[in-house]
């Protein structure tokens, strides 16, 4: 086998989540090109189709699956969903998340639980659903590890102000990972991505604002925001034989920011000033 044979994922199958639009959509097309059958799901059925448009165009196959992912019923009936299809499940892509910046005062308890189970009880979830599918399914050529990948975020390992509620609870499912990938040695490896600063539509604002633009890629050591290739690629390499050897960990790919980048201008918290 030669290295680049290592990254191949020929004839495995993938569910990815969140796969409508960005780093779910790049990373769902990244392992079609690279052999595997994917599951995508996401709300919105037309980007779906566009993506499984571009899936099928690898040759792969690929099953559409709408649903509201914050829908925890929804999110793990993926994995039988997968398993009926195509008859094996390999891969979890947990990339479903994500959560407005909300100053400190105006983060509701709700608000917090809302974050907390959308980014970290749905990747339980879907695993917790797929683990036993995945080790029923015949095993893979050369004794290949099947896997989960949790997309947390640089936030999830750095502070600034208005992220209270995305940033813990990206740090609850970096952390999720830690702790599953000793629950399920040696026959899983899981592992997860601290994503940085991304052009997908999460940046569209940014994007249209220059000074912003300029002040996030000046403060990003490599001078540039990252593209959702990026990390597909990053997947892709925690998916496969080149990954088999890690487990338990977090791979940073963000440019090599050390801390957060912008300032979206949310005000100190003070005392009122006193009135006569």
């Amino acid at each position: 086998m030669s290295i680049l044979d290592r990254f191949a994922v020929t004839d495995q199958v993938a569910i990815v989540t969140g796969a409508g639009r960005g780093l779910g959509a790049g990373t769902a097309i990244a392992l079609a090109e690279a052999g595997a059958d994917v599951l995508i799901s996401a709300r919105t059925q037309k980007q779906l189709d566009q993506v499984a448009d571009a899936v099928r165009a690898t040759g792969r196959r690929c099953l559409v699956v709408p649903a509201d992912l914050s829908d925890l019923d929804a999110v793990a009936g993926l994995a039988q969903a997968a398993y009926d299809e195509f008859g094996r499940l390999d891969t979890i892509v947990n990339n479903v998340g994500g959560t407005f910046p909300t100053e400190f005062l105006k983060t509701t308890n709700e608000f917090l639980n809302e974050a907390f189970s959308f980014n970290v009880t749905t990747a339980h979830a879907l695993s917790v659903a797929a683990v036993p599918l995945m080790l029923q399914s015949p095993p893979l050529e050369g004794g290949a590890q099947q896997s989960i990948v949790t997309i947390s975020s640089m936030m999830g390992r750095t502070a600034d102000r208005g992220f209270i509620a995305y940033g813990t609870a990206k740090a609850a499912l970096a952390h999720w990972t830690k702790m599953a990938a000793q629950d399920l040695a040696p026959s899983i490896r899981v592992n997860g991505i601290y994503v940085g600063s991304i052009m997908t539509s999460a940046l569209e604002y940014v994007a249209g604002q220059p000074e912003m633009m300029d002040q996030l890629e000046t403060k990003t050591p490599l001078g540039r925001v990252g593209e959702p290739e990026d990390i597909a690629a990053a997947v892709l390499y925690l998916s496969s034989r080149a990954g088999q050897y890690v487990t338990g960990k977090l791979l940073e790919v963000d440019g090599g920011i050390q801390q957060p980048t912008l300032d979206l201008g949310f005000p100190d918290i003070s005392a009122p000033e006193a009135t006569s």
